[in-house]
């Protein structure tokens, strides 16, 4: 082997251990059928999360994905009441009552087949967005009505 291969495997080596998020690095899209809406990068253990109100009660609803591996994990989700549809599902995650009102469940860790999850994007009432890195992505605004896909990329 060549000092400049084995000087590149050295340091790429290196990388994985000093970065190891480096290696899961991935891009979340968010596309509409004519634009894309959303990319941004998401690191390994990276969370987001979809947020909106729920059509019928009108109270906040929120699902909480994170980068495990470069792929899309459910990772909790908020629920303001056990109000039509929604609840603890047994042996998927664990129940745990929220700051103020509503609950969590937590520790859901349901992989996302094939890394997308498609969503009709509710009416500005529902409002849809989408936040991550302390930004808020408002998807009500951009696409209400429309099929959008979110998908992560590595």
């Amino acid at each position: 082997m060549s000092r400049q291969i084995a000087g590149r495997l050295a340091t790429a080596a290196l990388t994985c251990l000093l970065w190891p998020s480096a290696l899961h690095a991935a891009t979340l899209e968010v596309q509409a059928p004519d634009r894309t809406l959303l990319s941004v990068e998401v690191v390994e253990g990276e969370e987001w999360c979809l947020k909106w109100h729920h059509s019928v009660t009108g109270g906040r609803v929120a699902d909480c994905f994170v980068n495990t591996g470069g792929h899309m994990v459910l990772e909790k989700s908020y629920l303001h009441d056990f109000a039509a549809g929604l609840g603890e599902v047994q042996g998927r995650g664990t129940l745990v009552p929220a700051e103020g009102r509503g609950y969590w469940i937590t520790g859901i860790d349901e992989r996302i087949a094939g890394d997308t999850l498609v969503l009709r994007v509710g009416r500005r009432s529902v409002g849809h967005h989408l936040t991550i890195g302390g930004a808020d992505h408002r998807l009500s605004e951009q696409a209400a009505g429309e099929r959008v896909t979110l998908r992560l990329k590595p």
